[in-house]
């Protein structure tokens, strides 16, 4: 509806396992690879059921040229499609 591209990121135990830390009970960084799903993970760690969503916008925040709605510069990748989610599913 936004025209904001989304998929489900992996997860699983592997990605978990990436937080282990041995002076912590869990860091917030992952490894080199996969760092969006390891960061899922991290959140997925608190949310204790409640619904969540990671949004990671790290790679599509800025863009070099102007495309649709998007600007030269930053792009406000995800504010859209917030938005959308909170009017079509409520705060």
């Amino acid at each position: 509806a936004t025209g904001e591209p989304l998929w489900q990121l992996p997860m699983g135990a592997h990605f978990r396992e990436e937080l282990e830390s041995d002076v912590a009970d869990m860091k917030n960084l992952g490894l080199v690879n996969a760092g969006a799903s390891s960061a899922a993970e991290f959140l997925a760690h608190f949310a204790h059921g409640v619904p969540w969503a990671h949004v990671d916008i790290a790679g599509v925040a800025a863009t070099a040229k102007p495309s649709g709605w998007k600007t030269k510069g930053m792009t406000g990748f995800g504010a859209r499609l917030l938005v959308d989610a909170l009017e079509r599913f409520g705060a």
